[in-house]
C-alpha cells in the first residue's frame, strides 16, 4: 500500500469537488501497487478511449497497456517500487479530474499528469489520459 498522508493536497474544494479528486487518486494509488497493475481489476480502471505518452517518449492504447502492464516497472516481486509524490488534484468539469505528480523508480524520477474521466452508469472513475515526463538526468 502507498502511503499518501502527505500526499494529497485538498485546498478550498467543494464537498463534490473533493470527493471526485478523492476518486481520481485512489484509482492512480491503485495503478501503481503491483497487486492491482498484475491482476483482473486493472482494466476497470483504464477508459476504452485511453491515451498515454510514457516517460519513455512512447505512446501507449488502451489495449497496448493492459497488455504490457503486468511486465512494466511496479509488478512483480524483484520489481523496483513505484514512489507517488506531491500529488495535486484539480476538477476541470464534473466528470474529468486532472492530477499532477512525480514518481520514483529505482532512482529515475518523472512528472506524472493524468486525466481521469467519470464513466456512464456503475462503471466510476477511469483513467483516460496519463503523460510522463522525466526529470533530472534520466
Amino acid at each position: 500500500m502507498i502511503d499518501t498522508s502527505d500526499t494529497i493536497d485538498h485546498g478550498g474544494e467543494s464537498a463534490e469537488e473533493r470527493a471526485a479528486i478523492a476518486a481520481a487518486v485512489d484509482g492512480e494509488l491503485r495503478l501503481l501497487e503491483a497487486d492491482v497493475r498484475a491482476s483482473a481489476e486493472a482494466p476497470r480502471l483504464f477508459d476504452p478511449e485511453f491515451v498515454e505518452v510514457g516517460a519513455s517518449g512512447r505512446r501507449w492504447t488502451y489495449e497496448e497497456m493492459l497488455a504490457a502492464l503486468p511486465t512494466l516497472h511496479g509488478t512483480g516481486a524483484d520489481s523496483p517500487r513505484i514512489e507517488a509524490s506531491g500529488m495535486r488534484g484539480v476538477l476541470l468539469a464534473p466528470d474529468l479530474v486532472h492530477l499532477t505528480y512525480e514518481t520514483e523508480i529505482a532512482g529515475r524520477r518523472a512528472r506524472r499528469s493524468s486525466i481521469w474521466r467519470k464513466g456512464e452508469g456503475d462503471t466510476g472513475w477511469r483513467l483516460y489520459y496519463h503523460q510522463g515526463t522525466p526529470v533530472g538526468g534520466v
